[in-house]
């Protein structure tokens, strides 16, 4: 199946489509993963956080009563108060209080301040490292100068009913830092050899699902080629029995002029049917892509020698048929000469067949860095926009009377476009009504220096 340029083509994007669809899922999920985690552990520290805060707070709130008892409890909770603004710049450790030592090594600061927001004792973090803060919201996330963050909770302390001040505990977050972004090099480690295997199964899948699919088009493409070379007898033997009965009557007398008329019908109908299985028979080799057999074909000769070959249907038609060559030195490619002839004679037999008389058809070539340019232009009829969409398909004619005038069955332009396609080239037109048309040909070339 992957030899076959459409199918393997159909089966990447749809692989390509099935991971980016499962990468785009998938990131969402980590997304959700990281947000849901990371929810999960400013919840746990939030509560751990207030338990100490409302723990500490019910210690210092009735030694309100007796400053002798706050001051034996500052001692306690290593609080210092700030007399001095110096004294509030020297960070105190927490680490011997019972409440937070439990939780070690995490680090905590607490304060006391006044309902004029003014510090009354302080530990763990100094002043400096991190301002007072307002008691208004209870909790806020806050970043010290050396890019710490801390979470903090304030608590209101009362006295006899009437508010006195506020206590703030703060908790370090170093170790949520620390676990986000643990998950966060775990998803973006995780998320690409997932997508890898995402990719790898998208290959496989796709190609599961195409196998009917490629299977039923192998068998019809097969019945194809086999229904070509059935007919392929019968007309042979048609021809060459109609050619047989052409002669005999060629010798006869007058009275068989009627039969030698029929039979000249015969043999030109017999001649477009052999023409059109020969085609459909190289369009299913293109299509299969068989390997044909390439050589170097020098295009400056191909050229040359069909100008000089088609230079009769030309007369007959009243077209002056030129060729251009652009460049002095041999312009060669590696391909097939046979299906090369094929591919420029059907565009000049075209440009021929659509040019009116005292027209003229010229064929030129070029070349730039990596392509070699084959255009052949014609002062015809044109071709008009719409139609240009459909030229290259099968069986698509611009107008079928006149096709029908010149044995065309519409295959030319496919065939043509099939050619291009195996040589790994482009072919497009330009064309005006009633101002001709243009069609361009770029193939890959190389050079071949002796």
């Amino acid at each position: 199946m992957d030899q076959n340029r459409l199918f393997h083509q159909t089966r990447l994007q749809l692989a390509t489509w099935y991971a980016g669809v499962m990468g785009c899922i998938l990131g969402l999920c980590g997304l959700g993963v990281y947000q849901v985690v990371a929810h999960a552990y400013r919840e746990t520290i939030d509560q751990g956080l207030e338990s100490v805060a409302h723990a500490i707070h019910g210690s210092i709130e009735p030694t309100l009563q007796q400053p002798g008892q706050l001051r034996q409890l500052a001692q306690q909770l290593s609080l210092e108060f700030c007399q001095t603004q110096a004294n509030c710049l020297t960070p105190r450790s927490l680490a011997n209080h019972p409440v937070t030592s439990a939780v070690a090594p995490v680090s905590y600061y607490l304060r006391l301040s006044s309902l004029s927001n003014t510090p009354i004792a302080i530990a763990g973090l100094s002043l400096d490292q991190l301002p007072l803060t307002t008691a208004s919201p209870r909790w806020l996330t806050l970043t010290t100068v050396s890019g710490k963050h801390f979470r903090q909770i304030s608590l209101p302390l009362q006295v006899k009913d009437q508010q006195w001040g506020y206590l703030q505990i703060g908790r370090s977050l170093a170790d949520l830092d620390q676990h986000l972004a643990a998950l966060r090099l775990t998803l973006l480690l995780g998320c690409p050899v997932a997508l890898v295997l995402i990719s790898l199964s998208s290959w496989w899948l796709a190609g599961l699902a195409m196998r009917p699919i490629y299977h039923s088009y192998e068998q019809m493409h097969q019945f194809t080629a086999d229904a070509a070379h059935e007919l392929r007898t019968p007309l042979a033997a048609m021809q060459s029995t109609i050619e047989s009965a052409l002669l005999q009557a060629q010798a006869a007398t007058a009275d068989v002029i009627s039969e030698n008329t029929l039979l000249t019908t015969l043999k030109r109908q017999n001649l477009r049917l052999s023409q059109l299985v020969r085609d459909l028979l190289l369009l299913a080799r293109l299509e299969r892509q068989e390997p044909p057999k390439h050589t170097v074909c020098c295009l400056n000769d191909l050229i040359h020698d069909l100008v000089e070959e088609l230079a009769s249907l030309a007369i007959a038609a009243q077209v002056k048929l030129t060729a251009q060559l652009h460049v002095c030195e041999p312009i060669s490619l590696t391909g097939n000469e046979e299906q090369l002839y094929r591919l420029v004679s059907n565009l000049i037999d075209n440009a021929i067949k659509a040019t009116p008389i005292n027209g003229e058809v010229v064929v030129s070539l070029d070349r730039s860095e990596s392509y070699a340019i084959i255009q052949v232009h014609d002062t015809g009829i044109g071709i008009d926009p719409e139609a240009q969409r459909h030229i290259f398909d099968r069986f698509y004619r611009t107008q079928v009377d006149r096709s029908r005038q010149t044995g065309g069955a519409g295959l030319g332009l496919a065939i043509a476009l099939a050619i291009v396609q195996a040589h790994q080239g482009s072919i497009h037109v330009q064309s005006q009504i009633g101002k001709g048309s243009t069609f361009t040909v770029q193939l890959p070339w190389v050079s071949f220096k002796a």
